[in-house]
């Protein structure tokens, strides 16, 4: 393996930049948060996919995280990892991964929003442990989840409840509603909504009968201005604030200098004809997320370049102008280094083996993501 190189602009490009000062900072303010509202912090680790960025999220604790794939599970319980939630409705032709998972981790939890995946699970019973379980409501993310003000939420809760293979925690939500909000007041109001909807949920079921030990809720939006309501919960789980992005700041979940992440590109190409420079990070090192938002600077901020606009992109090959006049190509040599900033810091990485991790303009290490489902 070639030796790390020294400085951000020895690095070949395209390639993810991490900030690890401001990773930093963001893991703790939101730690801090919780910890200050009296709620578990349970991170969402869908955005890096990292060791490292497991470590920080949980404090050092390597406990209570929520994953979004299998993949990930097993990578984080490979590595000491520990109370993970699989966040997605479990499927029958999962079970046997979900097993082994089970018998690593001291507890490793699904989430169900229909009444086969509890019989799924009563048909693949473990031998010294029951499967635990999280319902998981859909408060208007129109996603999966049960409708929350529905009739077969109770049902459903106390079908997992009479289950002999079943043990029955709680309830779960990602609302992402406030995803397409534009402030901080209204994702507050959000946060406050979203949270009089699960907590009403709970007293429903708790009515019939049924204990609920863990209320769950959470979006980076929602958990990063968080209403004082959101102390009633029992846990909360946000994953992108590691990072941040474009997205999130527009939303008001953080200001500019919160975002952590970069995409560094170089020039390859001038266009003056067509009013353009074409860079080597296409969409393969970008992604397509927020190219239909119709952004003042496309789906891309370039820092110390607020004059630039990504409009175009293959799959190697981004394609940028001018918002106004004619582009100065002089003014972007061949070879030079671009920092872009992405509209949603999730899609963005997933698309790189290798983070580089920085402090300044040295760069310090590297993180390395799992891959696949």
């Amino acid at each position: 393996m070639d030796p790390l190189p020294t400085l951000i602009s020895d690095l070949q490009t395209p390639c993810l930049l991490v900030d690890i000062d401001k990773v930093k900072r963001n893991c703790s303010r939101m730690i801090q948060r919780y910890s200050d509202l009296g709620v578990e912090l349970r991170p969402h680790m869908k955005t890096h996919k990292t060791i490292e960025g497991g470590e920080l999220m949980t404090n050092g604790t390597r406990r209570k995280i929520v994953v979004s794939t299998l993949a990930e599970a097993e990578f984080y319980a490979d590595n000491g990892f520990d109370d993970i939630i699989y966040g997605k409705p479990v499927i029958e032709s999962q079970l046997s991964r979900c097993k082994k998972l089970h018998e690593k981790c001291s507890k490793f939890h699904l989430m169900f929003d229909n009444e086969e995946a509890i019989y799924a699970l009563e048909r693949n019973p473990m031998k010294n442990k029951a499967w635990t379980v999280f319902l998981e409501l859909d408060i208007g993310g129109k996603r999966t989840g049960v409708q929350w003000d529905g009739d077969r939420v109770v049902e459903l809760a106390r079908l997992a409840t009479k289950a002999q293979s079943v043990e029955f925690l709680g309830i779960y939500t990602h609302s992402s509603v406030s995803y397409s909000l534009t402030s901080d007041k209204a994702v507050r109001s959000q946060a406050e909504s979203d949270t009089k909807k699960i907590l009403n949920v709970c007293e429903r079921i708790q009515q019939a009968g049924i204990p609920v030990g863990v209320v769950g809720l959470g979006d980076t939006p929602c958990c990063s201005v968080s209403d004082i309501s959101m102390a009633k919960l029992t846990e909360v789980h946000p994953g992108n604030f590691i990072f941040y992005d474009t997205q999130q700041c527009s939303i008001g979940s953080c200001e500019f200098d919160d975002i952590a992440v970069r995409v560094a590109a170089r020039v390859i190409s001038h266009k003056p004809e067509i009013n353009q420079i074409v860079l080597d990070s296409g969409f393969v090192a970008l992604s397509h997320d927020g190219l239909y938002c119709n952004l003042p600077n496309g789906i891309a901020v370039f820092q110390d370049h607020p004059e630039l606009k990504l409009v175009n992109m293959s799959q190697e090959h981004g394609c940028v102008s001018v918002k106004s006049g004619q582009i100065d190509c002089s003014a972007y040599p061949l070879n030079s280094m671009l920092f872009i900033y992405p509209y949603h810091s999730c899609a963005t990485a997933a698309n790189h083996p290798v983070y580089y991790i920085h402090s300044g303009e040295k760069v310090i290490g590297v993180w390395k993501p799992v891959k696949g489902w």
